[in-house]
Formats: structure tokens, sequence, C-alpha cells
């Protein structure tokens, strides 16, 4: 981790904040804002204090290491290079002759760092250790993020785990609240590996080890949100990129082993039986999550380096460090996918789709309905099931992260006969779907390579409000987007009264002649000339088998807050928003420089 520092340094990739900032709130604002900058910096923040309770500290903070290509290159090197050579992987077959096998054996010997080595000696994250009793979270600068978390919360830790058996073992990225000086509820969601290992423990009635590592080389953070199947432990991609075996290292008082270089180490048990209401949490949809009962971690001993740095993140609206932590990720994985996808040539997770909200897939197509078959196999791979809403292309489609040259293929070919509605899994911290953690899905198949016919008469903004107005009163604002194709889009600010949108939309069939695709969003919550976050906006809002109309011409997309109105019964959450009050002190003490306008656009 000091290596690493100096590497930022010696980069131009790092601020140092050398004023006493407050773990509540102050911290993480500062690193919400500066990730958000075309070109952002990481943070080291060297006087970490909590007002609240009169404390300083003197572990620094480091945040937002991922928070920019270049960041994200200094920790992985060459992405794409990466990705080669495992698509050089997934493709070997047997030698057929001698320079083959040469070459074959080339590509097994840098196999040869993959597996981790172990050791039973002290590391370095054990220099400082503190057991039982002595134990106390509190010393550490854990960071409240947002103003109606619940407590503090880790938010980089690599949570190692293993099998009952010890076969498998397991690292993921999990937020931990802090419960008390000696207890963390680990938020271990229903579809994660870390809950199919925790199972074994319960079915056995016994204690699960579980240990907690932060900092260290910051290439362990991003293999611990890495989407390996199940059974395939994280730390081999850490050999594979870095060329060097993963030193890990015994922890002092459960089974499990960590890296030996971590800053900071927190090991305990689960009790199977023991559980906590954990939340609400302010998390990376831009919504809080709602409180809920979750697995409690006793922490036995806290170990750290003498001189830690602790690692941390925030995670709410877009664009954040999940953007950047997000592309090494497809592009990587990206080779895997083919194998069980042969003709899948690209995708794209816009991190304003909140990644699993959103795919843009571009394959080529070889029959009728082939881009439905490739959405069921995504839908039924991994972590690709939590995916809402996919949408598809051929080859010759242009580039899937130019937003407007894509939007414009896609709008060119759209067609609401080529739309298949399903239902399955979501991630469990989607809020928008009646169920808990399975809702409706979408896919659009846009892999036609002739455009289809243009025959809408666009109207002026005004001349259409007035119009829409006329059918229903409730309609506020309207603004029209892609007016050139045959699909123009229609963002609709609605202050619904006593009927839901779904039974509003198919009275303006009447108006087909000027619509193809409406979205209907709240008018008090409505940025019309901001279509980055209205993208944000919609995905996070939607059930595509509850809030999606069509009639002979219309597609409706209810994109509104739900309420009993709509038959939703839950609560619909709060969006994470920074303080103002926390926002204007920074601003006079010049920690923060940008302007209203900044704030404004990313709805901050």
């Amino acid at each position: 981790m000091r290596r690493f520092i100096d590497s930022l340094k010696e980069n131009n990739l790092l601020k140092i904040i050398d004023e006493p900032i407050d773990i509540n709130l102050e911290m993480a604002h500062i690193a919400y804002i500066e990730v958000k900058k075309q070109h952002s910096k990481a943070l080291l923040f060297t006087q970490p204090v909590c007002k609240e309770k009169n404390k300083f500290f003197d572990i620094p903070v480091l945040m937002n290491i991922f928070g920019s290509d270049a960041l994200v290159q200094l920790i992985l090197g060459d992405v794409e290079e990466i990705a080669k050579n495992i698509q050089s992987l997934t493709h070997f077959k047997p030698p057929k002759n001698f320079r083959e096998s040469i070459k074959s054996l080339a590509m097994l010997w840098n196999l040869r760092t993959v597996f981790p080595s172990r050791s039973n000696k002290k590391g370095f994250c054990q220099e400082v250790t503190y057991r039982d009793d002595l134990v106390n979270l509190y010393n550490l600068p854990i960071l409240k993020t947002w103003e109606k978390d619940a407590a503090a919360f880790i938010t980089m830790g690599q949570l190692y785990t293993q099998s009952l058996d010890g076969r498998i073992q397991n690292a993921g990225m999990y937020r931990l609240q802090v419960l008390s000086k000696n207890e963390l509820i680990l938020h271990w969601q229903i579809h994660k590996d870390s809950i199919k290992i925790f199972e074994e423990y319960k079915r056995s009635q016994q204690k699960m080890p579980v240990s907690i590592a932060i900092g260290g080389d910051p290439l362990y953070t991003w293999c611990a949100t890495a989407p390996l199947p199940y059974g395939l432990f994280e730390l081999l991609l850490y050999g594979y990129i870095r060329k060097q075996r993963a030193k890990m290292i015994k922890s002092l008082t459960n089974p499990i082993y960590i890296p030996f270089d971590a800053d900071i180490v927190i090991e305990g048990f689960v009790d199977p039986q023991h559980y906590a209401n954990e939340g609400p949490f302010g998390d990376h949809t831009g919504f809080y999550t709602p409180i809920e009962p979750y697995p409690v971690l006793k922490v036995s001993a806290l170990t750290h380096k003498t001189n830690p740095i602790y690692l941390a993140t925030v995670v709410g609206k877009p664009p954040l460090e999940d953007k950047y932590l997000g592309y090494p990720t497809e592009r990587i994985f990206l080779p895997l996918l083919q194998t069980t996808a042969p003709q899948l040539l690209d995708y794209y997770m816009p991190e304003n789709g909140v990644f699993h909200n959103l795919i843009l897939v571009k394959i080529a197509v070889c029959y009728p309905k082939h881009a439905q078959q490739v959405m069921h196999t995504l839908w039924g791979t991994g972590q690709m099931s939590f995916v809402k809403h996919a949408i598809f292309v051929n080859e010759n489609a242009p580039n899937l992260r130019d937003s407007k040259a894509i939007s414009t293929y896609i709008l060119e070919r759209f067609s609401i006969k080529n739309l298949l509605f399903s239902e399955g899994i979501c991630d469990a911290l989607d809020h928008a779907s009646n169920g808990y953690a399975h809702g409706g899905k979408l896919g659009i198949d846009c892999t036609q390579k002739e455009q289809v016919k243009n025959d809408v008469i666009v109207l002026e903004d005004n001349l259409l409000l007035h119009k829409m107005q006329k059918i229903i009163p409730e309609i506020q604002e309207i603004r029209q987007y892609f007016c050139d194709t045959p699909n123009p889009i229609t963002i609709i600010g609605i202050q619904k009264q006593n009927r839901p949108v779904t039974q509003l939309i198919p009275q303006l069939d009447i108006l087909q002649e000027h619509l193809r695709i409406l979205f209907f969003l709240d008018s008090s919550k409505l940025d019309k000339e901001n279509p980055y976050m209205i993208l944000w906006r919609v995905v996070n809002s939607i059930d595509a088998k509850r809030d999606i109309v069509i009639t002979e011409k219309i597609i409706g997309v209810d994109a509104t807050d739900k309420g009993i109105l709509e038959g939703y019964m839950k609560e619909w959450p709060l969006e994470t928003d920074c303080n103002k009050e926390v926002i204007e002190s920074l601003r006079k003490r010049g920690l923060i420089d940008v302007d209203d306008t900044f704030l404004k656009f990313f709805q901050i």
C-alpha cells in the first residue's frame, strides 16, 4: 500500500488533505464529488477525526483508488492485454506439432503463479494485535457515508471465507455495519457465494470463521469484486495478473488465510443463529436500502501493520468508483462469457444504468431469434442473471460506448414486435419490483440490419405538450430526444393525482402519429435536459412486467416513484442526497471546488 501511494504521487494521481476531516459525512462527501470530475484523483486524508466524539485517529484514510481510468491502469496494468491472454486460455487446444508445443508450454508456464502460497508465519498485517476484550472497532476511522445510514460501514473490505471442509475459498466484497466495538453485521445477499458457504455451517450448527482484510495491494480489492464461478478462489486472478503468487498467512484466531501485506485484518466467527437488523444504507443504486436482518460477526482479533492505511469508498448516484471498477471486469470476463455464448462480440454495462439494470450487447447474428437465445443465456449465467434490461445489436453496430451513435442505431431498428418480456431473479438491492430479489426483465432485439420505416410527424415540444395536456392534465413538462429517428423518445414530467400512469398511457394513442417511446417521471425529480441522470432514474425505477404499456405504435414506461396507487406495498426508498450544510461548509473551507451547475447535473 505504501508503495502504491508512492506511485500515486509519482504519477500525479493523489490529492493529500492534511486538514482534519470528519469521518461522518465530510470525508465521503469530498470523495463523492471528486470521483465525478473528469480527471479525478485518489484522496489521502491524513487527519481523520470524529467531531461527534472529539476523537482523533492516527490511521490515514485512502479513498477513490479506482476513481479514474489512469488509476485502474496503475493497479491492473493493460486490461485489454489481460483479456487477450485469458481469451487465449479459453481457446487452448492440444498442440499438433513441436512449435505449437513450445507455445503451449509458455502459456502453461504463465499459470505457475496462479495458486496462492500459504504460510503459518506472521505477516505484516499482524505487527500490532488486539484480541478478545481489547478489540475496539471504534479505534478505526470507519466512515459514515450518508446522513441516513444506520451507522458507520466498512465499504472496501475483502471478506475471506472457506467451506466447511476447507476445500473452497472465497473472497468477496460486502458492506459491513459496525454494531458494537467487537461486532459487525455482514450484508450477505441471498444470491452471493458467502451465503452458500454460510448455509453449510448453518446446517451443521457450527460457527463460521470469517476474516476481513482491508488494504494491502489494491489488486486484492478488485479481485474481491470479480464475478468468478462458485468454487474458484478470486485471488487466482491476482496471481495471473501480477505474475506472482499471492502470499497468504493464517489468521490468529480462526483457520482463514488472508494476504500477508493487508493493512488491517478483522477476524472472528459468525454464529448462524445470531442476526441483527442491518441498514438503512445509501448504496450504489443511488438509493437507501431497507432495514433487514443479516448475520453478525463476533470479532475475536483485530490486527494491523505498524503504519496502516484504512481503505474506503463511497457509493451512491453515478458516476463513482464502480464505473472504473466495472471496466476491467467487463473486459476480462468477456472471453469467459463467450464460452457459453460464442456469438457474443462485445457488451457494455453503463454506470448510469447501475450495471445490473442495463446491458448493451453486440452479437454476430446467425439465425432468426438468435438475440433471444443469447438473452436467455445471459439471464442464466452467474451475475448476468441480475440484469433487468438488455438491448441487443448486430456486428455492424457502432461502438457500444459511443452513447449518441449507439442510441441512434438502436432507435433506427427498434420495434415493439421485437420485445421479450420475462421474469427472474434480480439484485437484492433492486427496489423497483413488487417482490424481493425477483421481478420483470426486458430484452430488446435490435439486431436487424435494415432500418424501420420512419412515419412519425414530429411536433415542436410546446405544441406537443399542449396536445398531451388536453388529454392528461397531470402532465407538467416534456422534452423530445432523437427526433430524427423512427422512434423519438419523449421524456414526460407528470404530477400524479389519483390515476396510475399505466392507465393514462393508452389515452395518448390518439397522438400515435407524433409519439413512439414515452418515459414518464415525477416532475418534482425530473431534470429534462439531463439524459445521463434520466437513464439512471428510469432503469432504477421500473419493473418491466408492471410498468410498461404497449399500444398499437406507442410504448409507454412508468418510471415514477411507486406506491399504493400502483399496488406497490413496500416503502419507496429515499435517494442518496448529500447534506447541504456539510457541502456548504466544505466549499467555504476550500475542500471542494465545484459550482452549483455541477451539483445540479449530478443531482448531488
